[in-house]
């Protein structure tokens, strides 16, 4: 087995490739990890969710972390591990433009809205809505793969 660090090149392309990702949030020293959908655009990761445990926390601390992996045959592997910074995108004047940016990304997946657990509606029914778009802006970001040796 040979493994090796992935290009920046190389963790961007396996972001963009994937949409299931497992983020890690803090609050009090607690840690948290939840699998997401995700799309990734522009350095952000883009996504959906209902307010609750994760949403909370990741108001009370934006700092975050995101893994996305990848299986290959037998025992290979790529990861990507990303530090990143949350950012709500409410739907109020001023956000426009970023929010329904988020909104088309993620739409190009029939099931994008699922993880969330209630699918948005168009046009809006009220002036406050029970799920939250957000981003996650990407700091850094590091990968690794693992390779068999023949």
């Amino acid at each position: 087995m040979i493994v090796r660090t992935l290009s920046i090149l190389e963790c961007t392309t396996l972001l963009a490739m994937h949409r299931l990702a497992h983020l890690a949030c803090a609050k009090n020293g607690q840690p948290y990890v939840v699998p997401i959908y995700y799309a990734y655009a522009d350095s952000h990761l883009y996504a959906f969710s209902m307010v609750g445990k994760k949403v909370e926390w990741m108001r009370a601390n934006p700092r975050v972390c995101i893994q996305v992996n990848e299986w290959g045959k037998g025992r290979e592997w790529k990861s990507v591990v990303v530090d990143g910074r949350y950012e709500e995108l409410p739907d109020r004047i001023g956000h426009e433009a970023v929010r329904d940016h988020a909104w088309s990304l993620l739409s190009k997946h029939f099931d994008w809205w699922e993880p969330g657990g209630l699918k948005p509606v168009i046009p809006q029914l009220s002036d406050h809505l029970p799920h939250v778009f957000y981003r996650i802006l990407v700091d850094q970001m590091s990968g690794r793969e693992a390779k068999e040796t023949k």
